[in-house]
C-alpha cells in the first residue's frame, strides 16, 4: 500500500503549487530525501512516483502542480521548505 503524499511550494504571495508523489511519503523517509533536493527540482519534476536522495522517480508525462492560495494537506503528508528546511507541515501551523 502506498503513502501519498504532497509537497506545498510558495510560487507567489497566495499560491502553493503542490506536486504529488505515489509512494514512500511518511516523515522518517522523505524528510532526509528531500535534503538532496530544492523546491525548484521539486517544480520541475512535477508529479513523481517516489523521492529519494539519489532520484526523483517522475511520472512520464507528469501532471502539472496543482495551485491552491494556502498549503493543504490533501493525502497523508505534506511537506513545505522552510528558512530551516523541508518540514511536515500540518493543519494551524
Amino acid at each position: 500500500m502506498s503513502t501519498r503524499a504532497q509537497i506545498a511550494i510558495q510560487i507567489g504571495p497566495e499560491e502553493w503549487a503542490h506536486t504529488y508523489v505515489h509512494f514512500d511519503g511518511y516523515p522518517s523517509h522523505m524528510l532526509p530525501a528531500l535534503a538532496a533536493w530544492t523546491p525548484e527540482d521539486i517544480l520541475a519534476a512535477k508529479e513523481m512516483r517516489q523521492v529519494t536522495a539519489e532520484a526523483l522517480d517522475c511520472f512520464d508525462p507528469p501532471r502539472a502542480p496543482i495551485v491552491y492560495p494556502e498549503p493543504r494537506c490533501d493525502f497523508s503528508h505534506t511537506y513545505m521548505f522552510t528558512k530551516s528546511g523541508w518540514v511536515e507541515w500540518r493543519a494551524g501551523q
